[in-house]
């Protein structure tokens, strides 16, 4: 098998797919089977800095050529062969966010991420003018937010984009990005998987008057499908991937996508009825409709797949910051006495726990606020834990309270789509580091869509893998063959993945957990409003 892939390696019959995570960008190249044969990963950490969340550039490129480098080091450890030419590429980040760069393809602002909530008043107003929910970490109310604030650099703009979109552009020389990326940039028509040109027109009509010399549709990345080709990588762009000057220039690079977009992939939900849940410095729950939604809901976006089908989707700045962070409290007493720590085993045991735990988890309240939650309506967040003196406080309780707080807003959306729109989803998958320890996310998952949730074996491998499926299928596709086919026929043809149906009981505790929640909501925003912290 070894002599096989080193082959494959050599000959490149292989794709990369790299993404930036919130705290992790991880690289996984993929043999002729599509499954990882090689990967590197390199931790970072956004920064809050003048009151905005932000990568530097210096991070985003030391950050892809380690991930890069270890994912090359792993391939030569396990096949003894150096990485010079790969089949097809392609890079993936996190959705949305704000980039706008010069003529001279400067930088003018710092990134400006997903996670900032400071477009409130382009949001509302852009919101008002489609009569369609603009979300303030798009990038259109960025943009738009920059123009409201007559921000110096905004009459200099010749093209904004996301993460993704920026470094596709600089190692191909593309301005490009996928078409679910794109969706969430600015509204897309699902039937040119192009941005709205209604929209488009509304926009420029409302700028003029600042008569900043470009129209919209002249600064933003063309939007283009999956399968099709976004151009190749160029010397430049191969010396700034590898330094090491060991990988050759024109290599093809398939239409860089957002998390959402690799996370659909990796679960199988791009076609309609499916949906998935990705669990991991943030949530976001996806469900591909039938047809549009009734109306327009400030708490559900509607993006695309990466093929332009449209899809509803619940998302919440905040997942497993908390809970990391208490997983290293309990890190550092086991430390004190001396103890080795395997922190895999180590959230395996504690989240093995709260199984143990009450169903309403003994009347013990988490929010996992490190920033604000646009769905429950805050701008900024507290992480908070609460309890009486009544309350059952074990440590099954306590576990079991992060865990649900993590998935308590995912609810709050996820029931205005099931309950309130009666969307339709017959199968809904999960991945992301939450569903690692079995049966425990999944299991709490169940109880708050009140639906079955199926975790795939790739579940682990996260987006990275989702999106060098992606690269593949740019160069492997027959005549025709749809990405759906192609999943269906050639990523998870016999895979099975396991399912849990959901328990009354916990689908029950979890209902008077979400109750609770909203019901202390008000003890959150007096924690915001007062500084606490």
């Amino acid at each position: 098998m070894s002599t096989a892939i080193r082959e494959a390696i050599v000959n490149g019959k292989t794709a990369l797919g790299i993404e930036f995570g919130s705290t992790r960008i991880k690289a996984i190249l993929v043999g002729e089977d599509n499954t990882p044969i090689a990967s590197g990963d390199h931790g970072w950490e956004n920064r809050l800095e003048n009151g905005i969340w932000t990568y530097s550039l210096e991070d985003i490129w030391t950050g892809l050529q380690d991930a890069y480098a270890k994912m090359a080091a792993d391939a030569k450890a396990k096949y003894d062969v150096d990485i010079e030419t790969i089949g097809a590429i392609g890079f993936s980040a996190m959705m949305h966010g704000y980039m706008p760069f010069n003529k001279a393809g400067e930088l003018m602002v710092p990134f400006r991420t997903w996670r900032n909530s400071i477009t409130e008043a382009a949001s509302t107003e852009l919101t008002k003018l489609f009569n369609f929910h603009i979300p303030q970490r798009w990038s259109i109310a960025h943009l738009y937010q920059a123009i409201l604030n007559n921000e110096s650099h905004i009459g200099d703009i010749d093209f904004i984009t996301t993460l993704e979109g920026y470094i596709h552009w600089q190692l191909s020389g593309e301005k490009v990005i996928g078409v679910g990326e794109a969706s969430g940039m600015f509204p897309v028509d699902m039937n040119t998987k192009d941005y709205n040109a209604t929209m488009v027109a509304q926009f420029d009509e409302l700028i003029a008057p600042k008569n900043l010399g470009w129209k919209l549709k002249d600064i933003l990345p063309k939007s283009l499908v999956a399968g099709e080709n976004a151009g190749s990588l160029t010397e430049e762009g191969a010396k700034k991937l590898d330094p090491t000057g060991k990988l050759k220039a024109g290599i093809p690079m398939c239409p860089p996508e957002g998390d959402a977009g690799t996370g659909m992939v990796c679960t199988n939900a791009i076609a309609p009825r499916t949906g998935n849940v990705s669990a991991g410095t943030s949530i976001f729950g996806m469900v591909v409709l039938e047809h549009d939604l009734k109306k327009a809901y400030d708490e559900i976006d509607v993006v695309t797949t990466p093929t332009g089908l449209p899809v509803a989707m619940a998302h919440c700045n905040n997942c497993t910051s908390d809970l990391n962070a208490w997983v290293n409290i309990f890190k550092e007493f086991a430390e004190a006495f001396g103890m080795d720590v395997d922190m895999n085993k180590l959230y395996g045991t504690l989240y093995t726990k709260s199984l143990e735990g009450d169903k309403d988890c003994g009347g013990l309240m988490a929010y996992n606020y490190f920033s604000g939650e646009h769905i429950t309506g805050f701008e900024e967040g507290r992480p908070l834990f609460l309890r009486s003196a009544e309350s059952n406080f074990s440590l099954a309780n306590f576990m079991r309270a992060n865990l649900y707080s993590a998935m308590g807003v995912l609810k709050v959306g996820f029931d205005i789509l099931l309950k309130e729109e009666g969307v339709k989803v017959d199968c809904i998958t999960g991945h992301g580091g939450l569903f690692k320890t079995k049966g425990v996310g999944q299991s709490y998952l169940a109880a708050a869509l009140n639906s079955a949730v199926t975790v795939m074996a790739t579940a682990g491998e996260g987006g990275a893998w989702g999106m060098a499926v992606l690269a593949s299928y740019m160069i492997n596709k027959e005549e025709g063959e749809s990405l759906d086919d192609f999943l269906n026929n050639k990523i998870f043809a016999g895979q099975e993945g396991e399912t849990l149906e959901p328990n009354a009981d916990d689908v029950k505790g979890f209902d008077e957990f979400a109750a609770r929640y909203k019901a202390c909501l008000p003890v959150e925003r007096a924690a915001v409003e007062n500084h606490v912290g």
